[in-house]
């Protein structure tokens, strides 16, 4: 491939939820700025937020990447682009940031129609497909298996173990709830589209009958809603995975530690004695990765799976699409790579910064205790997100750091009283790229993380 690639941050799709969940789309797409440790030379970066001069400078700064060889395009226009029809809101302006450059392929962070549009629009395919039809004739398979009813569909028809479930329209959640609490006790009601947690309901028969108080309005009166069993799980994993017409081809596979279901941090590899755990959700990848393909869907994908007290793996759900690990690992392999190391361990969590603290300030502070990344040793923490350039009014900047190993994700919970999606909370990956990543995790204690980036009492 030569030319410039279009990064596509379409965080705002929904293939993920419906659109009308503006809260949960507005801080997702607050994520944005990860991609920026994708680019190379003359990419072309679209995001539906603003990203810091500061962040982007430091991220440049690893990468070895001249900030000036690289154009951002700011797109708040892009909120519900996925929705519209006719011209993409952003290509005029992609278009102006290649300029004589032409861009080889639209990098899209979902495939949705909205990627589709703007490959059009700019007359380049969307990667990896040869030609944007390619890339819109696999938007139905996409669609469907970023649902939780057409994963349980394809995971039992590919001979995954699953939870026992039912699916149903809003008005018949109640019900579903009713007879699932007589026969397990406890259940999870999920929406069938969404991501993060967003709209879960964690339900217990101890609790007494239950009459759909509490349920999200995601989807309308016609949405569709998953009503599982709830795992005992001691443990959230998941598999990392790309497909297409050669086959599935494992990326990697690590831990979750997750927070009344909403993803909170994660750690890869998989510790020493996940082997045959590993193999499962390999077997289980390949399948649906296999199931993918034939239908026409080329890319990244995803599949979580929850493991027992009594160590049963069961399949939860396909994310097809770049997910919430997929940046730090490329940020992760890409920097290792640059200072002459080979698969690194790393982990991801989420700390706070306190009002008032510049990016560049927390560098400082992380530099100044010898706790930031440090090439030399391919070893420590890297802010791998900054916060827009403007954000929601009162909200707080805060950064995600990386540091190749597993880190204390213990610690990365939410802290009492704060609600999912608050603006204060901040994701960072911890980049541990020590041999021992047990030894790593005890030295980047998150506690630490959260002292020095946070201001001053």
């Amino acid at each position: 491939m030569t030319g410039p690639l279009v990064h596509y941050a379409n965080l705002v799709s929904d293939l993920a939820v419906d659109l009308a969940e503006g809260g949960a789309l507005r801080a997702w797409a607050e994520q944005a700025p990860r991609e920026v440790w994708l680019l190379r030379p003359g990419d072309v970066l679209v995001s539906p937020v603003e990203i810091g001069e500061e962040f982007l400078a430091y991220a440049c700064a690893l990468t070895g990447v001249p900030r000036a060889s690289l154009a951002v395009v700011a797109d708040p226009g892009a909120f519900g682009a996925a929705a519209r029809p006719g011209p993409h809101p952003a290509a005029a302006a992609v278009r102006a940031a290649a300029g004589s450059r032409v861009p080889a392929a639209v990098l899209p962070t979902a495939l949705d129609a909205s990627a589709v549009a703007l490959a059009r629009e700019l007359g380049t395919p969307v990667h990896p497909y040869a030609t944007a039809d390619d890339a819109e004739a696999a938007l139905e398979v996409t669609r469907l298996l970023n649902t939780k009813a057409g994963f349980r569909e394809a995971g039992r028809a590919l001979g995954m173990r699953l939870p026992d479930g039912r699916v149903c329209r809003r008005g018949g959640v109640a019900a579903a709830v009713a007879r699932m609490l007589r026969a397990h006790g406890e259940v999870v009601v999920k929406p069938d589209r969404s991501a993060g947690g967003h709209g879960m309901l964690f339900l217990s028969a101890d609790a007494g009958p239950w009459t759909a108080r509490g349920l999200a309005a995601v989807g309308g009166e016609r949405g569709m809603w998953v009503v599982e069993e709830r795992i005992d799980a001691v443990r959230s994993v998941s598999v990392q995975m790309e497909t297409g017409p050669h086959g599935p081809r494992t990326l990697f596979t690590g831990e979750m530690r997750t927070v009344e279901g909403a993803f909170a941090g994660y750690a890869a590899p998989l510790p020493e004695g996940s082997a045959g755990l590993g193999a499962v959700l390999e077997e289980w990848g390949g399948a649906l990765g296999r199931y993918l393909a034939e239908r026409g869907y080329a890319g990244p994908f995803g599949l979580d799976a929850m493991v027992s007290a009594d160590g049963v793996p069961y399949a939860g759900e396909s994310n097809v699409r770049r997910t919430a690990t997929t940046t730090p690992q490329a940020m992760a392999a890409r920097l290792a790579a640059a200072a002459g190391y080979g698969e690194r361990a790393w982990a991801t969590g989420r700390v706070r910064a306190e009002p008032g603290l510049r990016f560049g300030s927390a560098v400082a502070r992380l530099r100044a205790e010898g706790l930031a990344y440090d090439p030399a040793r391919c070893e420590g923490v890297v802010l791998y997100a900054g916060a827009p350039a403007r954000g929601p009014p009162g909200a707080t900047r805060c950064w995600p750091p990386t540091s190749p190993g597993h880190c204390g994700t213990r610690h990365c919970s939410t802290p009492p009283g704060r609600p999912r999606g608050d603006p204060t909370r901040c994701e960072r990956v911890v980049l541990y790229t020590r041999a021992s990543a047990q030894g790593a995790a005890r030295h980047y204690a998150p506690p630490d993380l959260a002292r020095h980036c946070s201001a001053p009492p």
